[in-house]
Parts: C-alpha cells; sequence; structure tokens
C-alpha cells in the first residue's frame, strides 16, 4: 500500500468535492499536516486555512513556503471561542483536524497538556462544526493507540482500550467524535493510522528519522525499547490520500472510523536494518530499554477502508 499513486502518493481523481471550498487544517505545521496542505494546494479554487499556535521556520510547512500560499490562523486548540471564530469567520465548509499532542514520551511527561490538546482540542474542534450552518465534514485524526494493548491485526470492532496518557487522549478523541454524529448529526468520520514516515519529519524521537541522523553525523543509534516493539509504517502520502478519501466519500464515511495501514509490519530492529540496506551503511546501536507506556505490538486491519472507502 506504500505510495499507492505514483509520485506524489495521492489520487488526484477524488478532489472534485473539495473543488473552491473553504478548509480549515488543525496541525498544519506537523508532518502530516504539511503534506496534507501541500496536497490541498493543488485542489482548483480551494481556499485553505491553517490553524496555527507558533511558528516553526524549520518545518516542512514553512521550508516549503506553504504560509505564502494560505490564510495562516493563529491559535490554539484550547481556546474554545478561538476555534469558533475560525470556523465561523472564513465559512469553513471542511475540517481536517490533525493537530494534537503526537509523541507518546512527551504525553507521558505533561499528561494535562496532552488532555487539554488532544481532548478538549477535539471537543472544540467539534463544538464549533455543530454551531456552524456551513460545516460539511470533518475528519479527525486518531491512532492505532486508540486500541490501546488490544492492537493485533485490529479491526474498527476492537474496542478502545488506551491505558496512558496518549493512548487515552486517542480512545476519548474518538468516542467524542462520533458521538458528535450520534447525537447531533455532526458529519465526522475518524481516521486510525500506525507510525507515520515521510520527508520533512525533523522529530528525532520518532525511529525513522533518528536512524538518518545517527547515519549523517556517524553516532550511535540509542533505541529507547528493547528493539522487539512491532509498528505498522505507512508512508505520509497514503496518509493524506487517506484523508482526502474520507473528505471526498464523507456521506459514506460519516459516523464511521477507518484504519489505515501500509499492511507492513516490523520490529524495530528489523527496521534498523532496513534502513541500514537501502541507504547502503551499517547502523550501530545501543538498547536503552528504557521506554515506559509503549505497547509491545501494533497492527491493523483496513479491510473497511478497501470495502466502504475502495482504498
Amino acid at each position: 500500500m506504500l505510495n499507492r499513486f505514483g509520485k506524489f502518493g495521492i489520487n488526484i481523481v477524488y478532489m472534485s468535492t473539495l473543488n473552491g471550498k473553504n478548509i480549515l487544517v488543525t496541525g498544519a505545521t506537523g508532518l502530516v499536516g504539511s503534506h496534507l496542505v501541500e496536497t490541498l494546494l493543488e485542489i482548483k479554487g480551494a481556499n485553505i486555512v491553517c490553524l496555527v499556535r507558533e511558528k516553526n521556520p524549520t518545518s516542512y510547512f514553512y521550508a516549503q513556503k506553504f504560509d505564502e500560499k494560505v490564510t495562516s490562523a493563529y491559535g490554539d486548540l484550547a481556546d474554545k471561542e478561538r476555534i469558533f471564530n475560525i470556523v465561523t469567520k472564513y465559512e469553513i465548509d471542511y475540517i481536517f483536524h490533525i493537530g494534537a499532542e503526537a509523541i507518546v514520551p512527551t504525553a507521558f511527561i505533561n499528561p494535562y497538556e496532552t488532555f487539554t490538546s488532544n481532548i478538549m482540542g477535539t471537543v472544540h474542534v467539534l463544538e464549533a462544526a455543530r454551531l456552524s450552518p456551513r460545516v460539511k465534514g470533518v475528519i479527525v485524526a486518531s491512532s492505532d493507540k486508540a486500541y490501546g494493548k488490544n492492537c493485533h491485526n485490529a479491526t474498527e470492532d476492537n474496542p478502545l482500550a488506551g491505558d496512558h496518557p496518549y493512548d487515552v487522549s486517542k480512545s476519548c478523541t474518538d468516542l467524542i467524535a462520533l458521538s458528535y454524529f450520534k447525537t447531533y448529526g455532526v458529519p465526522v468520520t475518524v481516521s486510525r493510522f500506525g507510525n507515520i514516515y515521510g520527508p520533512g519529519d525533523l522529530n528525532m524521537n520518532r525511529i525513522i528519522p533518528g536512524i538518518m541522523k545517527s547515519i549523517i553525523a556517524g553516532e550511535t543509534l540509542e533505541l529507547r525499547s528493547d528493539g522487539t516493539f512491532l509498528r505498522d509504517y505507512v508512508y505520509v502520502k497514503d496518509v493524506v490520500d487517506g484523508y482526502i478519501t474520507l473528505a471526498e466519500k464523507i456521506d459514506i464515511a460519516k459516523g464511521e472510523a477507518f484504519n489505515f495501514s501500509s499492511g507492513h509490519n516490523f520490529s524495530v530492529l528489523d527496521l534498523v536494518s532496513k534502513v541500514g540496506s537501502i541507504v547502503g551503511k551499517d547502523v550501530p546501536y545501543s538498547i536503552l530499554n528504557t521506554q515506559k507506556n509503549e505497547i509491545p505490538a501494533q497492527s491493523l486491519n483496513f479491510d473497511k477502508a478497501q470495502r466502504m472507502l475502495e482504498w
């Protein structure tokens, strides 16, 4: 499933619904948000509004100068009134809610901030959508970690059972999003992805950027886990395609959650070996085994997305 649609990984055919629409992207300066904005900029007549908490000149968003092509609305997901005002002022039609605290170790250290951003931030976005007469679709980014430890070949019917701050925040995000559909009819859909990688990821806490940094710097890679953790890795362009597919098919997708997966699972040690082989370098590593609150094995079944969305 990696990069299924050629050079850019995007099925450009499915964009007619978003033509000429006002689109809000939260988390626009992050890895996924930046690549989503890059693709949305190709859509005819689309007006893109990006929620930006603070400017990060090193991010892919600013490096590619996307800020010169979109409307940047500065604010924080924790600010309910600000989110409502943005949705109202710019007459938003579609919302891609990508913004969140996405780093598990950071969430462990800062649970309050994580719950505020990930849970209440989602509530604020959904409230703004509920009160808006224009919003036609809300795509909420969740995670395979919403399933907690019940995440081996998980289907959408698996219980949401996060244990630790990041996992719990995503379990709650899922439930809250779908409650807004069931109770108020807000046209919201939920996406669940695994570990995302791709160009412009400068977060060295993530394994693939960490590997590349070690290779470039000639340093020993420090693995926080014991190296055996299994993860589902999915290319960022395929993630973007999943989000856009959900928006294009919102009449089918609303009120539903969907797993998206590459179908490829690797242990951390396998991944280190594969990346080293691709770049033709040995990657020396040391195992710290200090990682806390991580799930040993995660993989997603994406039959539902294939069946309902033809993804």
